[in-house]
């Protein structure tokens, strides 16, 4: 059984000023109508196949992920609730023993629910391409085939094949994960053709990434086993234990596992991909102008090229700028050079 899981625990932060921590980006719509959590729900429920999804939340924002759900017309097959964020590793495992009470053989598509891909049937057909490797107990993670030098984006390193078509494996050996690299060396990774952009999404099965996080990272594991064990049932939610999550180590998936086993595989993946994790990275996948302007809302642009702006509440006029990020809500009123929004 193929489960996504949808982490929403983020807080957006350097989409500031629309996206707040009582209402981050993931709940909002960013690009087109919905939001970006109901796009996600979408777009993994398209695979076929696929089960009810489970989602992994902050306590905070339960009823905003519920509402958006039933709004969708979507049921999971559970919302669990974190006390507190730690990172994506223990989400992952929490949502893994959740999956193994469903099948014990589950494959989980772990998916930020933040995220834009606007070709959908491409991501499909990856994960696709990929859940043989999964099923045969490969932890997979996707790579995005780079277009640019990117170093806001951490990097894949691949190797060969693993085996045969005859085998149904379409993966490649994950040689390695690399921190955000300078721009001489993003250039390079590029020009070598054997690195990708790391996505965070995985497939994986359950029994499998909870076996290699006992290996690697035990304390966390029995922290998170503990606060399923406790949890509690409160409506449409599963409360993890508060007390037990808390001593839980805070790490990423990448950190915790992937860095470390000896399973991992790699699926490129070339899908119009986004983490959508500053201005400029919305810019980027948005329709533009022949100016290369992107805007939303009530806007005028005059003189303006390379720019985007976004007016909530107001009209919005810009004159004879270039290279900005121009964002108007009702209480704030963000502008910044492109080149800067990494530091909002």
């Amino acid at each position: 059984m193929l489960i996504p899981v949808l982490l929403s625990g983020g807080v957006g932060s350097r989409l500031w000023p629309v996206s707040r921590e009582s209402y981050p980006k993931q709940f909002l719509p960013m690009t087109g109508v919905d939001s970006l959590l109901v796009q996600t729900l979408r777009r993994s429920g398209d695979i076929v196949g696929v089960a009810d999804p489970i989602l992994v939340c902050n306590e905070d924002h339960r009823f905003i992920v519920a509402e958006q759900l039933r709004g969708a017309g979507v049921k999971a097959s559970a919302i669990l609730l974190e006390p507190v964020g730690r990172n994506t590793a223990p989400a992952v495992a929490a949502a893994a023993l959740q999956a193994l009470t469903i099948d014990p053989k589950a494959v989980l598509l772990v998916l930020p629910a933040d995220h834009v891909i606007q070709q959908p049937a491409a991501f499909a057909d990856a994960v696709v391409r990929g859940l043989p490797a999964a099923e045969a107990g490969a932890l997979v993670t996707f790579g995005i085939v780079p277009n640019a030098p990117e170093t806001g984006y951490g990097y894949i390193r691949c190797g060969e094949k693993r085996c045969g078509e005859k085998q149904g494996d379409n993966t490649f050996v994950l040689r390695e994960f690399v921190e955000k690299p300078d721009l001489a060396t993003a250039q390079g990774y590029l020009s070598s053709g054997d690195y990708y952009w790391n996505s965070g999404m995985f497939l994986l099965r359950a029994d499998i990434y909870l076996s290699e996080l006992e290996s690697f990272a035990p304390a966390m594991l029995t922290a998170v086993r503990d606060a399923i064990g406790k949890a509690r049932t409160d409506l449409d939610f599963i409360r993890l234990d508060a007390e037990a999550f808390k001593t839980c180590p805070s790490d990423s998936i990448d950190y915790a596992v992937m860095e470390h086993t000896t399973r991992g595989a790699v699926v490129p993946l070339d899908c119009g991909w986004s983490d959508v994790g500053s201005w400029s990275s919305l810019w980027d996948v948005e329709t533009k102008d022949e100016q290369s302007n992107a805007s939303s809302g009530d806007v005028l642009l005059h003189d303006t090229d390379n720019t985007y702006v976004r007016a909530e509440s107001r009209l919005v006029a810009t004159v004879g700028v270039t290279n900005l990020i121009v964002v108007e809500t009702s209480d704030a009123v963000l502008v910044a050079d492109k080149s800067r929004v990494q530091d909002v």
